[in-house]
């Protein structure tokens, strides 16, 4: 497949570090593929908190400004460049691209691309391509089964509401905590809803869990880590998977997660019999192959879930491409549950 339409593609640009509304769209030619790569059109991309960091300069390992962000996408092959496979033409697949995402078209290797099945919507499907991985491996991650607890801090959110479905899939009872306004939908999910606003709240869930729990999954870092490592049981682990509540701190990204990672370790060693682990989900990315088909494999699963009806996408909003600002700026104001999508214009979303 070779015809695209229109010659040009839309993106969203990062200049630096602005405001939301400070995000510009341009135009510019669609790149060629090279060899093994294709052009994916893209019918999907999402908001993440790894944007929202990158906004400040904060995410570890971000390129130099300007660029286009975006983590992830779902589309469809739009141009095949030479060796890829005719077969992959006009399929929709999902790409994980860490930047480069927010914008209509995409170049990618097509080693990269995973299929989604018939019949997903495409931003449904978005809502689940890094979430449903990270929620995946997280649980693996802490080793927890059918029958134990675990507390999941914002299980409002994109990976949270994620990890509380596929824990209780898993046959796993679920804390949450999340704003009151959510709690409705923590218990449509299935967890036990706790106001993350409540002065007592690691007392209320320590209530709900007199003997300890047998993970956290911890995105905040922070002052509250302490007191989620006080309510892992002898055997539990504490998975900490990011740091949105340093998200404003003045210190550099990279003596956070020093600080982090030392607090970390220092705990895992401690003779309590307890663990405590770092999650991210770039590591063994320099072993390619391997990364991919972890990712593969870690996605299809996830995929097959949602195709079947046992996850439920968590769409919070969605915006044209053109207003990733003020796309950026509703996630940015943790008022929402589950993530906000990023669709094509409609004068463009279709070449």
């Amino acid at each position: 497949m070779s015809e695209l339409g229109a010659a040009v593609m839309t993106e969203i640009v990062l200049p630096g570090i602005v405001q939301p509304d400070g995000l510009e769209v341009r135009t510019r030619e669609i790149p060629a593929p090279g060899p093994g790569q294709v052009v994916l059109r893209v019918e999907a991309t999402g908001v993440s908190f790894a944007e929202q960091q990158m906004r400040l300069g904060r995410y570890y390992g971000q390129p130099p400004f300007p660029f286009v962000p975006g983590y992830d996408a779902v589309g469809t092959v739009a141009r095949l460049g030479p060796g890829a496979d005719p077969a992959l033409a006009g399929r929709r697949f999902a790409v994980v691209t860490k930047v480069g995402s927010w914008a209509s078209h995409v170049l990618v290797d097509a080693d990269a691309l995973i299929a989604v099945p018939d019949g997903v919507d495409p931003a449904e499907a978005e809502t689940v391509v890094v979430n449903g991985v990270t929620a995946r491996q997280l649980l693996r991650l802490a080793k927890v089964r059918a029958g134990q607890t675990i507390v999941v801090l914002g299980a409002n959110g994109g990976v949270g509401s994620t990890l509380v479905q596929l824990a209780q899939h898993d046959g796993i009872k679920v804390i949450g905590t999340a704003a009151a306004r959510h709690h409705p939908l923590l218990d449509k999910l299935g967890a036990i809803p706790v106001d993350h606003r409540d002065p007592h709240l690691y007392d209320r869930i320590a209530a709900l869990a007199p003997g300890g729990v047998d993970a956290v999954f911890d995105h905040l870092a922070g002052d509250g880590l302490k007191q989620s490592w006080h309510l892992i049981r002898k055997g539990g682990t504490l998975v900490s998977y990011g740091t949105a509540a340093l998200k404003d701190n003045s210190a550099s990204t990279q003596a956070v997660f020093l600080s982090l990672f030392s607090q970390l370790w220092m705990w895992h060693l401690s003779p309590n019999g307890k663990g405590a682990r770092f999650y991210n989900f770039w590591a063994g990315e320099r072993r390619t192959a391997a990364f991919r088909a972890r990712l593969r494999e870690d996605l299809t699963a996830v995929f097959a879930l949602l195709a079947e009806g046992v996850l439920t996408a968590q769409v919070a909003a969605t915006f044209p491409l053109s207003r990733a600002g003020e796309a950026l700026a509703l996630a940015e104001s943790r008022t929402v549950a589950g993530k906000v999508i990023l669709v094509p214009d409609p004068a463009t979303g279709t070449p």
